[in-house]
């Protein structure tokens, strides 16, 4: 570790801060077109490095996710977040235009998409709400949009950013939120597992760190704690696990647990924290036909197996009624899909300790393929010391729990209840249901997406969906303390800089477009580019970079083609 460059770089950081923050919105928007070009130009050769490094090949459709997850990803939330400043520089508002409404049990949620054709026809099917927190109300929603914004006289923030290793658009989004939404200058200390990417990450952000305002650092969890206690540092900013946030907050050793229990921070700077959790993926009782079992059960083994497992959101504990007439052929079409999606390289480290502690406890353990995905159907919902509901196992386990099910309203409460209560974290959570049940149980539903205590909640989709909206907030569910800090606090991407939010709530078709006419929710939605399943999808991503590029009606209908051959 060279302490005294990161001290000169930290120096250069500190004297453009205040500059940073005042810059003009044309200047930082001209930022981001830079940032939007250099992407595109060097997609490719980024996604080659990223797929090299997972035992992949880029003729694999498994390099779908590296193009999606990857630069697509950092594209779209620059093109959104360029419309939000240009609408502030004008003094409008970044919502103009979006639909406001009241939920039925009284929360204010804005339709953040789809906002243009463009979207309409790209995601067909899809949509997605912010709610805001209680107590926000439609005449005082402008005021808590764009909060960073309404300073005049800001004083300038260095921020330390401690990059995750897994999702490769994480480092890019905590930068840009950071920098564009909160008016901060960075300084980003790679994590080791994909510091490959740095190389790329410099040359996106070339002109930032060449005119002073980013800089990046790479080593080991020294130098990580020389930068967040380093006296230039105002905040920091961590996308990883509660275990490194309190080493952070609470200090090393056995310092730590009393530090914690007396709530006495040794680092008195603010953290933003993203630390991922149990997710869950609750399946609503319904008419339920084989194809929609089948279909859904690629969703969750995708849910769980996309990038091997390696997902702060990954589906980790799927919640069935017990006594449904469909319960044991789900599970049955989630081992054949489980059985048919490609093997993997564990390639993040720690990923066998994991699989070993999560599944060491049960019996009903069904191992897939030679690289080793395992299925737990032995869950006990009782069971106070089931580690698959206590801890994010971030490899590829699934498992199932049954929950009593005297009718559908009951169920839908027990379910959440046991969510909320019994699983680990509030990042995110998937809730399955056949629109006639929906239609038929409203008030019950209405009330359990209330209920839920997630950051982001997906409805017949899987809550990555909402990772590549920009306009979604994505964040745990606030209100955690750093005593308990669960999956963290802040959040980030939020094109449309909403300063209240509570979760986001996206929704995806419950049937592909072939099928989705005859239960009454026609779309044009092919097979989701994020299954593992999706012959097409390193062709889809590839082609998304060259629309976003152009914007051109040849370039999406050339997207269109390949992803109808998923």
């Amino acid at each position: 570790m060279d302490t005294a460059k990161i001290d000169a770089t930290l120096e250069v950081l500190t004297e453009n801060k205040k500059r940073w923050a005042h810059l003009p919105i044309a200047r930082k928007r001209a930022y981001l077109e830079s940032i939007r070009a250099n992407t595109t130009a060097i997609a490719r050769p980024w996604v080659e490095a990223a797929v090299a490094a997972k035992g992949l090949s880029m003729d694999d459709p498994l390099a779908g996710e590296e193009w999606t997850s990857g630069p697509f990803s950092v594209v779209s939330l620059c093109r959104t977040l360029d419309e939000t400043l240009r609408r502030i520089d004008e003094g409008q508002s970044p919502i103009d235009g979006y639909t406001v409404s009241t939920t039925p049990t009284g929360q204010v949620v804005v339709d953040v998409f789809p906002s243009t054709i463009d979207e309409k026809l790209l995601y067909s099917g899809v949509s997605a709400q912010v709610w805001m927190q209680p107590g926000v109300t439609p005449d005082t929603l402008e005021g808590t949009v764009a909060p960073f914004y309404q300073d005049p006289d800001p004083e300038g923030d260095l921020c330390v950013v401690l990059a995750a290793g897994n999702i490769a658009s994480i480092a890019p989004f905590d930068i840009i939120h950071e920098m564009f939404n909160e008016r901060k200058v960075v300084v980003v200390k790679m994590n080791p597992v994909n510091d490959y990417l740095g190389e790329f990450f410099e040359v996106v952000f070339a002109d930032l760190i060449s005119d002073g305002y980013l800089r990046f650092d790479y080593g080991g969890v020294d130098v990580g704690i020389y930068l967040t206690n380093h006296p230039r540092a105002d905040s920091i900013h961590i996308t990883g696990s509660a275990s490194t946030f309190e080493a952070i907050v609470f200090g090393s050793g056995d310092d730590r647990a009393v530090n914690k229990h007396h709530d006495r921070p040794v680092n008195p700077r603010s953290i933003e924290a993203e630390l991922g959790g149990v997710g869950p993926v609750i399946i609503v009782p319904g008419p339920w036909s084989k194809r929609d079992l089948r279909y859904h059960a690629e969703q969750i083994v995708s849910a769980k197996m996309h990038n091997c497992g390696f997902n702060c959101i990954a589906a980790q504990v799927v919640v069935m009624p017990d006594g449904w007439e469909h319960t044991e052929t789900l599970i049955d079409e989630i081992r054949l899909a489980m059985a048919r999606a490609a093997e993997r390289v564990p390639y993040y480290p720690g990923a066998m300790d994991r699989t070993g502690a999560a599944i060491d406890r049960s019996s009903g353990v069904e191992v897939f393929g030679a690289r080793n995905s395992y299925l737990v159907t032995d869950l006990d919902a009782s069971d106070p010391d089931e580690v698959m509901f206590g801890a994010e196992v971030f490899a590829p386990v699934l498992g199932v729990v049954t929950l009593p099910c005297p009718d559908v309203p009951s169920y839908m409460k027990k379910a959440v209840r046991f969510v909320n209560e019994r699983l680990y974290g509030t990042l995110g959570a998937n809730i399955m249901i056949h629109p006639r049940t929906e239609k038929r149980e409203r008030a019950a539903f209405d009330q359990a997406l209330a209920d839920l205590r997630y950051g982001t909640i997906a409805i017949n989709t899987w809550t990555g969906v909402a990772y590549f909206l920009p306009t979604c907030t994505w964040g745990a569910y606030p209100g955690h303390s750093r005593q308990d800090i669960q999956s963290g606090s802040g959040t980030v991407h939020n094109a449309l800089m909403f300063g209240a939010a509570e979760k986001s709530v996206v929704r995806g078709p419950f049937a592909p477009a072939e099928r989705a006419w005859l239960k009454g929710q026609p779309n044009l939605a092919p097979k989701p580019i994020f299954f593992v399943t999706n012959r097409q999808a390193h062709l889809t991503g590839e082609r998304l970079i060259a629309y976003m590029d152009s914007g051109s009606k040849a370039d999406l209908a050339r997207v269109a083609s390949a992803a109808m051959r998923g």
